[in-house]
């Protein structure tokens, strides 16, 4: 289970990658909390980091194949309580109950549940050993192990993470041979909801006020039409402009106009792209999107590689949640998206969404040193 040995075969390449990233991430903290009440951030973010390293290189070595063939129920279970546990106890923090509080320690229990959940459907779809999934006995199960985390996850509220368990639950599904026409049926149905959404959205909007909650019902106005309430769509209108002023080569690190006056709220965690587009520009975001196309592409061939489906299906699950996380994050601060709370993998401050993208890479690695081991069970 355990061996030094393994640390030699651990993939030095990806580990570069992420590195960078959080290179990248801890001088956008720095750049965007210097001279506020948050300056020091940056600091903690090495900390954290530093301090991280040693569950990922344990993770990477032990064999994740025990953790997802011993260990998937009970991890989905610590999962799913501690997010009802938010319901009951939860703290607010910027009008959201999304965290549990340790002591001066703040976790967000979404966060760990996305890994629980990756493990939990990988020891689901392992059973099946690549046949085609069942209807009834296969794909409703594992869309329930998805949904539940995301109604609690809702209660919060918190529709960006939500939709990002969807994102993983497609992927997974998708990966784990479903049938076409099923898969067919499914993104009909996603079509059909979105476009309504959008429908009532022009032709019912008191009918569709009174299901969708009133910050959701803004941020869908902001973003179908940002100039029906200037006061709304600010947020959305500051980054398109900031990032929009960074232009090829950025204002330069620590002169970005929109961050350094205040216009760019939360610029140190869910705003910080807005940081580096500004301040670095197109080139700067370029490279920032290519780092995170060569994690990809690494676990990408990790997976391929991988002898042992449970693997692949991990890695799937972890593509799809940072691919996801990646998408949402940039795609609403350039109008693509509606504007949601969500973390830059890697890049912003907040320690439970660097834990859990840590706890990711670990599994990853640990498919590809263990990729050609026998486990028995």
């Amino acid at each position: 289970m355990f061996s030094i040995r393994k640390f030699k075969q651990i993939d030095t390449v990806m580990l570069f990658i992420v590195a960078c990233l959080i290179g990248i991430g801890t001088v956008a903290i720095y750049s965007a909390t210097e001279g506020t009440k948050y300056e020091g951030l940056h600091s903690n973010n090495i900390m954290l980091a530093g301090a991280l390293i040693v569950p990922l290189l344990l993770i990477s070595v032990v064999d994740y194949r025990i953790i997802v063939n011993k260990f998937a129920y009970v991890l989905y279970g610590i999962g799913i309580l501690t997010l009802a546990l938010v319901l009951f106890n939860g703290t607010d923090i910027n009008g959201a109950e999304r965290w549990l509080s340790i002591g001066s320690v703040q976790i967000q229990p979404s966060e760990i549940a996305k890994i629980t959940t990756i493990i939990m459907v990988a020891h689901m779809l392992h059973k099946r050993n690549g046949k085609k999934l069942r209807l009834l006995k296969d794909i409703v199960p594992i869309c329930l192990v998805f949904l539940l985390p995301v109604l609690f996850i809702l209660k919060q509220p918190d529709l960006g993470t939500s939709i990002v368990f969807v994102g993983m639950m497609i992927g997974m599904i998708w990966m784990g041979n479903i049938r076409a026409s099923q898969m067919i049926v499914a993104i009909i149905i996603g079509v059909v909801v979105v476009g309504t959404v959008i429908w009532m959205f022009y032709a019912k909007n008191e009918t569709l006020s009174k299901v969708v909650k009133p910050h959701q019902m803004a941020r869908i106005q902001t973003f179908l039409d940002p100039a029906s309430d200037p006061d709304k769509a600010w947020h959305v209108v500051n980054s398109k402009n900031a990032i929009g002023s960074g232009a090829m080569q950025g204002e330069g690190f620590k002169n970005g106009f929109y961050i350094r006056n205040g216009f760019i709220p939360y610029a140190y965690s869910d705003s910080i792209y807005v940081v580096i587009g500004e301040e670095f520009g197109f080139l700067g975001s370029a490279v920032l999107l290519l780092l995170y196309f060569g994690l990809i592409y690494r676990m990408v061939l990790i997976a391929v590689e991988s002898k042992h489906l449970s693997g692949s299906y991990i890695i799937v699950g972890v593509i799809c949640m940072l691919v996801l996380q990646t998408f949402e994050n940039i795609g609403m601060h350039i109008g693509l998206l509606p504007l949601t709370g969500i973390a830059l993998p890697f890049i912003s401050y907040g320690g439970s969404s660097l834990l859990t993208n840590i706890i990711a890479i670990g599994l990853v690695l640990s498919v590809k040193i263990h990729r050609n081991e026998y486990v028995s069970g």
